[in-house]
Formats: C-alpha cells, sequence, structure tokens
C-alpha cells in the first residue's frame, strides 16, 4: 500500500515538475528571440540625429525628475549634480527629503544655495504632511525643488508628494542613489513621441550596478562589473532581467512592471489611478498594475515601452543584510500585488495584464520559489525511499543548468554586441563567469529570502523602507 502511495507521489510529482520546468525554458527562449527583435527594432527606428533634434525642440512635453530621498548623505550631492547635468529642453528636479535623520537636507541647502520659498503645492494625492519647499538662490540651479516633508515610512508616500509638486504631464521616478545618463530623458520621451496609435503611459530603460565603475561630478566615465561577488551577482541578474526579459515583453506590449529606480509615466493616469501605494512594499508593479487597469477600465488605448540602452547606474547592495532587507521586501511587495489585483487574473476584460502578464508573475514569479523548494523537499524524499533514478536525474540537472548559463550569457553577450558597454572582452568574460556560480550560490539565497518574504506577508510582519546604508560610487 505505502509503495503505491509513493509510486503515484513519485509520478505525479516528476510529471507535474518537468511540464512546469518545460513551460519556464519555452517563455525564456521565446523572451531571447522578442528581445532580440526588439533591440534590432529600436537600433533601426531611433539615432543620435533624432536626439539632438529633441534637445533643440521647445515644443517637446516637459518632464519633473522625482528623486526621494532617505538618509542619502554619502551621495546626495553627487546624485543631484548628475539630475543637474540631464540634456533636456523642459525639465525640473523635485527632490523629496523623506524625513532624514542624517545630514541628507543640510548638505543640499549648503550645496545649491537653498532657500525657503513659498509653492503652490496642490494636494492630489495624499501624504505626509510637506514642511517646507526650497529653491536655489543660484539661477544655475533654477531646476532644483526640494520638499522636506515628515517621513512617510515608505518610497511611495514619498513619490506622491513629489507628484503634487510636479509642474509638467510627465514624471520620471527615480532612486537618489542613481545616476541617470545624460540623454536619459530624450530616450525616454522618445517612445512617448514615436507611438501614433498608442498613448504610451510609461516607458522604462535597462538599470545597471555601479559599484565599481567610475563616476566624474554625477557623470559616468567608465563602465566596469562589480569587484565584489554579491553586486556582481546583481549585474547578471539586471542584465538578463531587462536586456532579455523587459525588452521581450516590451516587443509583445506586456512589460510587467517599470523599474522604480528609472520609468517614465504619464501624470494624468497616474494621478487618476491613485498615484503610489504607500501601504505597498512593490510600489512601482502596483502603481503600474494599476495604471494599466485604469486604461482598460477608461478604454485607453495604451503602450508600456522599454529601451535596451544602459541609462541608469545604481548603488547595489553590498553586504547580505542589506541585500537580505531589499529582496524580502520586494517578495513581499510582489505577493501582495498579485493579492490584492488577483481579481485580474485570467480575466479577459483586462487584455494582455488579465491573460498573460497576471498568470506569468503568479506561476512562475511568485509560485517559483515555493514550487523550487517543495520540490526539493519531496526530492530528497523520493530519494531516501529509492524512487530517484539517479542516471535520469543529474542529466536532467545538467541540463537546467547548462540552460541557465545559456540564457545568461546570451544576454551578455547580445548586451554587449549591440552597445559596447566593456571596454575589453575581459571584463565580459568575467561577467559570463559569474553566471556558473549564479545557479549554486546565488539562486538558493534568492530563494530563502523570497520565501521570508511571503511568510512576512502571510503573517502581517512590519517592514519599513529603512536605511540602505550607501557607500558613494567610485571617482575617477
Amino acid at each position: 500500500m505505502m509503495q503505491s502511495i509513493a509510486d503515484v507521489i513519485s509520478h505525479v510529482y516528476q510529471s507535474t515538475i518537468f511540464l512546469y520546468g518545460l513551460v519556464l525554458l519555452l517563455v525564456y527562449a521565446m523572451l531571447a528571440l522578442f528581445s532580440m527583435l526588439a533591440v534590432r527594432q529600436y537600433a533601426r527606428k531611433n539615432n543620435d540625429y533624432q536626439l539632438d533634434v529633441l534637445a533643440g525642440s521647445g515644443i517637446v512635453p516637459g518632464i519633473t525628475v522625482l528623486a526621494p530621498a532617505y538618509n542619502e548623505g554619502p551621495t546626495i550631492i553627487d546624485n543631484v549634480r548628475s539630475l543637474l547635468t540631464l540634456n533636456y529642453p523642459r525639465f525640473e528636479i523635485v527632490v523629496i527629503n523623506d524625513g532624514s535623520t542624517d545630514d541628507t537636507l543640510e548638505q543640499l541647502i549648503r550645496e545649491f544655495s537653498l532657500q525657503e520659498v513659498d509653492f503652490a503645492y496642490h494636494i492630489k494625492l495624499k501624504t505626509q504632511p510637506v514642511k517646507r519647499v526650497y529653491k536655489s538662490a543660484d539661477p544655475a540651479y533654477s531646476t532644483l525643488v526640494v520638499l522636506d516633508k515628515v517621513n512617510g515610512k515608505s518610497k511611495a508616500d514619498a513619490s506622491n508628494a513629489g507628484i503634487n509638486a510636479a509642474s509638467f504631464d510627465y514624471f520620471l521616478c527615480t532612486d537618489v542613489d542613481c545616476v541617470l545618463d545624460k540623454n536619459t530623458l530624450l530616450e525616454l520621451i522618445r517612445p512617448v513621441l514615436q507611438e501614433e496609435k498608442k498613448r504610451v503611459i510609461a516607458t522604462g530603460a535597462t538599470l545597471r550596478i555601479g559599484n565599481s565603475c567610475e563616476f566624474d561630478e554625477g557623470v559616468m566615465v567608465r563602465m566596469r562589473p562589480p569587484r565584489q561577488l554579491l553586486p556582481r551577482f546583481q549585474e547578471v541578474e539586471y542584465i538578463r532581467s531587462f536586456v532579455l526579459g523587459k525588452m521581450g515583453w516590451s516587443y509583445i506590449n506586456c512589460v510587467p512592471n517599470v523599474s522604480g529606480g528609472l520609468g517614465l509615466f504619464d501624470k494624468e493616469v497616474a494621478i487618476r489611478c491613485g498615484g503610489y501605494d504607500h501601504t505597498s512594499f512593490g510600489e512601482d508593479m502596483e502603481l503600474m498594475s494599476r495604471m494599466c487597469r485604469y486604461a482598460y477600465d477608461y478604454n485607453i488605448d495604451y503602450a508600456i515601452r522599454y529601451i535596451p540602452k544602459t541609462l541608469c547606474w545604481t548603488e547595489a547592495p553590498n553586504t547580505l543584510t542589506i541585500f537580505k532587507r531589499q529582496r524580502i521586501r520586494w517578495a513581499r511587495g510582489l505577493a501582495q500585488l498579485i493579492h490584492a489585483h488577483f481579481h485580474m487574473f485570467l480575466n479577459p476584460k483586462y487584455g494582455k495584464i488579465g491573460m498573460i502578464i497576471f498568470p506569468y508573475n503568479f506561476f512562475f514569479e511568485l509560485l517559483g520559489p515555493v514550487v523550487e523548494m517543495t520540490g526539493l523537499i519531496i526530492y530528497l524524499l523520493l530519494a531516501l525511499l529509492g524512487y530517484i533514478h539517479w542516471h535520469n536525474a543529474l542529466w536532467l540537472l545538467l541540463f537546467v543548468y547548462t540552460y541557465s548559463i545559456m540564457i545568461t550569457t546570451i544576454a551578455i553577450l547580445w548586451d554587449q554586441l549591440t552597445f559596447r558597454y566593456y571596454k575589453t572582452w575581459k571584463e565580459v568574460a568575467f561577467l559570463c563567469m559569474t553566471a556558473f556560480l549564479e545557479f549554486v550560490i546565488y539562486h538558493p539565497v534568492i530563494v530563502f529570502f523570497s520565501l521570508r518574504g511571503y511568510y512576512y506577508f502571510l503573517t502581517g510582519k512590519q517592514v519599513s523602507w529603512g536605511n540602505m546604508q550607501r557607500q558613494g560610487f567610485g571617482k575617477k
């Protein structure tokens, strides 16, 4: 009797895992193909001459750059200077000091000659109170606005305050620890102007890890792979996620989310759907889902576009403690998102987001860590009972390991061949070699932290935005 039950469990488990894994591998292959088509399409449609024309145009849409800041003292000045170097005819920068307890605000006041001013602050989205508004007495910094507000315990609350202060129809949300390419606004507004049939409600671009890159006065001058192993794992993950994943989804207008580190949004749609949710730990995904839902509810033929160029460098966590805090928060945010919008799951009313994006996020993003952990437990039990054919199992494990390395290597090489970000192929090989360790070192850590995030969500454990303890980028 026990043997027959074990036989059934073994058969069901192996069949289910085989089907699940096969579908996931096919999805990755599809995304790789779509990504290559999307990158080729981007290269064919866009050139630097168009950027020069846009840069000299007086009729481009205005853009407000939002940069929430909480205890960013080590990096705040360089990164605000980076924002001030942006090449765009009509833009403003709104830095939101979200109740910092360090010298973030004092540094800003001193460096940019800020003075408190009367400001027409219209509350369209409810946030914690804004105490003061500062502008510079130096005409060189006329585009800079600094809000000093009560801490809202989330980036979302700070971002909403920035949206309230925004003067223009589009806003770009970034992290103040990020360094942007000078042409970021020109690149991100281009899909908005090029699209003839659809309303582009958001655009995004590739983010990279800047821990070992060289910067001069807030400008990236030399890109290098991170020297430390943990940030280097994240660099590999980012390349795969943005160059292969986001670009693949963009090709079929199914982008699941625009990163909170760099995203351009239609302000009207963002406000009408309620802005960022300050209770969410995945505020970027949550906003994108509600903007899409709003578009379907009000019959807006929308598009979300991604750009393959690297336009943003962020400082990645370089200690396991900070990394754990970040990934637990992300996992909890994903669980919140699926729970809050589950009515869209397989709902044809919501088109691609209901029939493609949500099923993918549910089955492969949310359930992926759960399937891996339960699969490992069942696998070990079956092994103890002698139901594992080790010869076949080892070949299957080798195939999955090789496939994961192949997908990552394709993303890295495709990115380098297209844009030549790294000066030497030795640096590229250095990244590709990291992929061999990712499967056995980095991925299990991600699974563990994801499961912990789900546990926090189910138990209601309080987790705050918190201090990411920036160290600052390397100087030239």
